[in-house]
């Protein structure tokens, strides 16, 4: 892809992703506008258009403000290490992945490279953005297994995908009134067609990534059609993507490694869905903590999907829709707040994988192994 071609086209998502957020916050701060212009006796209805907007924009962000505030220090500071810990239990799964590819990487290089892919994640596209930086710092490890190296970026985000997909899917079902209740208020019904979406959509991706991740591990295609391997060596780079679905395949003999890499991710999906309820507890709100086990999952796999930089816009519109639900009925404001110190938890360790980035890119530089390879490691 051509250079402006490629900056035409994330210009476009991040507009996009502005569009998005200002459609949520007017929303939002038309609703407080409202509210806070009748609490003084006055008339909405007798403003016009344009007279409503600049009441709106003139209290909501105060109001919003004031909402954050609302958070308690503990509580945000706890759901801060909690989003620490998920980059922790992220990088013990990454080594696992590593070793079995026989890639021996310490746990502070693991940790320095999952802190630069965090820095990145804030700014690009969806949630996952910064594993194409991890894949290639990951690939400067080694000389002679580079397109191993790379592939264990890809297994390790599939495989945690695919657990957060499931996670979401299986607590559907302990959670199925939320999604038969009937709405009385309009927002209430838009609520629960949005979680009723979203379920749709979780459980479209979980047959889509169990499908490729079969295909992956597994294979099948080659037996099937015996010419698929000579296909693929006449693409470009063919060598490489052979190279990459042989090492996919040694992940599927490992069936211990995968079973270890599941529990390790299901033990992460619970972390992210602990912090948001302990940011509700935080803001005094009370959302049933079963419900944000379906609903956590759900809005960060869309938001992980490749819309907006880091998903903002498609995060908070979510967090607004669903947290109206009958059974919650958070104000739009509040939910608003929810989603956005919930993204400040990643943000902040962002910013900690921006200093490691800038302070120690030069004096702890990801060294290339001087080995040359061995006539076992090229074949």
């Amino acid at each position: 892809m051509s250079a402006p071609r490629k900056f035409l086209k994330i210009t476009l998502r991040v507009i996009i992703c502005a569009l998005l957020l200002t459609w949520i916050f007017h929303s939002i701060f038309m609703n407080e506008g409202k509210f806070s212009f009748e609490a003084q006796g006055k008339d909405w209805t007798h403003l016009t258009r344009m007279e409503q907007w600049k009441v709106a924009w003139s209290i909501g962000p105060h109001e919003l403000w004031e909402t954050l505030r609302l958070i308690h220090l503990s509580a945000f500071t706890l759901s801060l290490l909690l989003v620490g810990l998920t980059i922790v239990v992220g990088v013990l799964r990454w080594r696992m992945i590593l070793e079995a590819q026989g890639l021996h990487l310490s746990f502070v290089r693991a940790t320095e490279i999952s802190f630069v892919a965090q820095f990145f994640n804030s700014f690009f596209l969806g949630s996952t953005g910064g594993d194409l930086m991890k894949a290639y710092y990951a690939a400067r490890e080694t000389h002679h297994k580079k397109t191993e190296a790379v592939v264990t970026v890809f297994i390790d985000r599939l495989l945690g995908l695919w657990s957060m997909l499931m996670f979401g899917a299986l607590m559907i079902l302990p959670n199925l009134a939320l999604f038969t209740d009937v709405a009385a208020t309009k927002d209430s019904q838009n609520a629960v067609a949005a979680l009723r979406m979203a379920a749709i959509i979780i459980l479209g991706m979980l047959f889509a990534c169990s499908l490729f991740l079969v295909l992956a591990l597994w294979g099948g295609v080659s037996s099937r059609w015996p010419n698929a391997r000579a296909f693929l060596r006449k693409l470009p780079k063919g060598e490489h993507l052979e190279r990459s679905l042989d090492s996919c395949r040694v992940f599927g003999q490992q069936r211990a490694l995968l079973l270890k890499s599941i529990v390790l991710s299901m033990l992460l999906n619970a972390i992210c869905v602990v912090q948001v309820i302990v940011l509700a507890k935080g803001l005094d709100l009370h959302i049933p903590p079963l419900a944000l086990f379906v609903i956590v999952p759900m809005i960060t796999c869309i938001s992980a999907l490749p819309i907006t930089p880091s998903g903002l816009g498609v995060r908070e519109g979510l967090f607004v829709s669903i947290l109206a639900l009958p059974q919650i009925a958070v104000g739009k404001t509040a939910a608003l707040s929810v989603s956005l110190l919930t993204f400040s938890g990643g943000l902040f360790w962002s910013v900690v994988g921006g200093l490691v980035y800038f302070f120690l890119r030069d004096r702890q530089h990801l060294n290339e192994i001087t080995e040359e390879p061995s006539e076992s490691d090229e074949s």
